[in-house]
């Protein structure tokens, strides 16, 4: 569904990204994850339209994209929730709902649209309840639920996803994540830029790890989740030099592997 290729971008004159090969196919979540400033949001944002590429394609069902502006993207078939949600807090959330099908608004009527909200409310039962409500009264994770739903209005094939999880309680994070899980089984293909590694890896089909612009390693979800080394750099979980805490060290990735997995496969 989304493939890149050699990706280069940046600002003004610094190079952020530096020669990115990624693939996101239907039905599938693949995780970007890595530390602050590492070029995650600059790939989301290059991805979808809002930064230019300097080197590389992207291509979206197997067409070449990057040259293409964010509203064609949109129109044939790619979403992105921005990270920090970015909701317009003076309107209603129904018109920020419609306003994610602002760019179908010559090939799709009203009554589509209006289909479209009743849609993605059913994903988010508390928007329906609040359609004529000013989006800056929602709580911060109604708001969260607000840019997807925003950005699923389109019907996309590919949803970006950049830090949905930012500053949300953590019983909020999980209803964030299980609902990604939820789009997953609908076919759409869904890239998913996190902090949050431990959820991010535990739900994830695939991973790339991003340090500096670069690719530093992709693999499994879970397999990453595993892994020492990924536990001790992006999980918080520290290690221990003697042989004996290593091996305790990995009892502990294996245990937090298995207690994600019963979460999402519950």
């Amino acid at each position: 569904m989304l493939q890149l290729t050699a990706i280069e971008a940046g600002y003004s004159d610094l190079t952020v990204l530096h020669g990115i090969d990624l693939e996101v196919h239907a039905g599938e979540i693949v995780a970007l994850i890595g530390p602050n400033g590492a070029g995650k949001t600059t790939l989301a944002r290059t991805i979808a339209g809002l930064l230019p590429v300097r080197r590389g394609q992207i291509r979206l069902a197997g067409q070449a994209v990057e040259r293409l502006p964010p509203w064609t993207r949109i129109r044939l078939g790619m979403a992105h929730a921005p990270e920090g949600r970015q909701v317009v807090a003076g309107l209603t959330v129904a018109d920020n709902l419609r306003l994610g099908a602002y760019a179908l608004r010559r090939w799709r009527n009203e009554s589509w649209i209006g289909g479209r909200v009743a849609a993605v409310c059913e994903l988010f039962p508390p928007l329906r309840e609040r359609l004529d409500d000013t989006a800056g009264n929602l709580s911060g994770g109604q708001q969260q639920m607000l840019a997807i739903a925003r950005a699923l209005m389109t019907q996309p094939k590919l949803l970006v996803l950049d830090e949905p999880s930012l500053g949300l309680a953590p019983a909020l994070v999980a209803d964030i994540f299980r609902l990604i899980d939820r789009l997953r089984a609908q076919g759409i293909a869904i890239l998913l830029s996190e902090q949050n590694a431990q959820m991010t890896l535990a739900i994830a089909d695939r991973a790339y790890v991003i340090e500096t612009g670069s690719i530093a390693l992709q693999g499994r979800g879970r397999e990453l989740l595993g892994r020492p080394e990924i536990a001790e750099r992006y999980l918080g979980i520290g290690g221990d030099s003697a042989a004996a805490g290593r091996r305790h060290a990995q009892d502990r990735h294996a245990r937090l592997v298995r207690g994600l997995a019963d979460i999402f496969d519950s």
